[in-house]
């Protein structure tokens, strides 16, 4: 299974596909898309739509994951990482993809086994997970990166429910 994984940010927006060869998660694109800040929305929208359109077309990923907002102390952040996250979402869906969201919490408890886990926790357990050498910066990145091992950790096991823990 090939899942790309989305941070969803306007001014940075978190990319990260994984593989699951034979149940061994391989990292093959990371990065953070970026608008500039003093664009009119519309505009940074467009471009933010743009990009993550062409990632899908280029990666094929069988499904999208997108961050689920669950909460934001910042009303002004909170509008445009949802505004972000509906990009996000739309790309999938016109490309034909499959659409997961989690919330942080989940990606957190499914990479790290804590809930409550740090940034650095999860950039940590995402290098030694997918066999990094360095932590993937930004946290963006590590953020999308744990949103596609969380989607895979999931479907496992899914599947593993699903055909009685006969495995998949």
């Amino acid at each position: 299974m090939f899942v790309l994984g989305v941070d969803p940010g306007l001014t940075r927006c978190g990319y990260g596909c994984v593989a699951d060869e034979h149940g061994r998660e391989i990292a093959v694109a990371a990065g953070v898309i970026t608008t500039d800040a003093h664009l009119p929305l519309p505009e940074r929208l467009a471009e933010l739509r743009g990009e993550l359109a062409t990632l899908v077309h280029e990666l094929e990923p069988a499904v999208v994951v997108v961050e689920r907002v669950f909460f934001q102390t910042n009303a002004r952040t909170a509008m445009s990482v949802g505004q972000a996250s509906g990009i996000a979402l739309v790309s999938a869906a016109e490309a034909g993809c499959a659409v997961a969201e989690y919330s942080a919490n989940e990606v957190k408890l499914a990479v790290t086994g804590y809930g409550a886990a740090t940034k650095e926790q999860v950039q940590r357990m995402v290098a030694e997970l997918l066999r990094l050498p360095e932590l993937p910066r930004p946290p963006d990145v590590a953020d999308a990166l744990a949103l596609a091992l969380c989607h895979l950790a999931s479907s496992r096991a899914s599947r593993l429910a699903t055909s009685g823990g006969r495995g998949a």
